[in-house]
């Protein structure tokens, strides 16, 4: 019974993990290029009273044991994979990645970070820009007095300036791919850090031969959250939070009887 109270308690401590990852990918249901987190458990030591394959006599052995479990813990959060959905904005410094891929993103600290959120714009010198000032990688430059931008489905960028007819090619956008990218860090902001679980970026242009997507001009990725699953998982992880804490209430009531009886 004190494994019992013990056991239920670790289940409960793991749903309200559970819950406050199911929060966070509800808060960020409109946050573009936001990839949800699922939590994976796993289950703890076990108590071996008998092991299996134990000898039971001279000729014969234990078919399977007795084990008991000691309960649960949240083991990781893996990143959900899927597309979210592209919406046209119309502005021609939005780029969704339709399919496979991360921009590639300077931090302040000269570390390269990932990103799914396509959403630039340029600063004082013209170079294109997250909202935060990071600046997008490899460098692109945007003349000032440009009146047109194009990008291609491959990443090419191209420029129209005054008194010309023929668009002037300023650079191309280039994506990276992990071959793990379940592994890559959160770090906020909507940016991922390569780790030695996700491995070394395979950078290269869009729709190439790495199998990276493709880039979509005047559309952003809106977050994969399906809220509706969050809500349905909301549900299961309160009703599981709820029988585990019955649970204790039985094993409280249980050595309740016992200390009636040593009376």
């Amino acid at each position: 019974m004190f494994h019992a109270l013990y056991t239920a308690a670790s289940g409960m401590t793991a749903q309200q993990v559970n819950l406050d990852n199911i929060a966070n990918n509800l808060a960020n249901s409109s946050t573009a290029g936001f990839q949800s987190r699922r939590v994976q458990f796993s289950d703890l030591l076990y108590q071996n009273d008998v092991m299996p394959g134990a000898a039971a006599t001279q000729q014969t052995t234990v078919a399977s044991g007795l084990q008991i479990g000691l309960g649960t813990r949240p083991g990781n959060t893996e990143i959900v994979q899927t597309q979210g959905d592209l919406t046209s904005t119309g502005n021609p410094l939005d780029f969704a990645i339709q399919g496979t891929g991360f921009f590639q993103i300077l931090m302040p600290n000269g570390q390269i970070g990932y990103t799914r959120s396509g959403s630039f714009q340029t600063d004082a010198q013209g170079n294109l820009v997250t909202a935060n000032g990071n600046a997008l990688q490899p460098s692109i430059n945007i003349p000032a007095a440009a009146t047109n931008i194009t990008v291609g489905s491959d990443g090419t960028v191209s420029v129209t300036l005054p008194g010309q007819i023929q668009a002037q090619q300023v650079g191309t956008i280039q994506l990276a791919t992990f071959a793990n990218p379940g592994g890559l860090n959160s770090i906020g902001n909507n940016i991922y850090l390569a780790t030695t679980a996700s491995g070394d970026p395979v950078v290269g242009a869009a729709g190439g031969s790495e199998g990276l997507g493709t880039i979509q001009q005047g559309m952003l990725e809106q977050s994969n959250v399906n809220v509706v699953d969050e809500f349905v998982n909301m549900i299961l992880a309160q009703r599981s939070y709820e029988s585990n804490s019955r649970v204790i209430k039985a094993a409280d009531e249980m050595l309740q009887q016992l200390n009636q009886l040593a009376q």
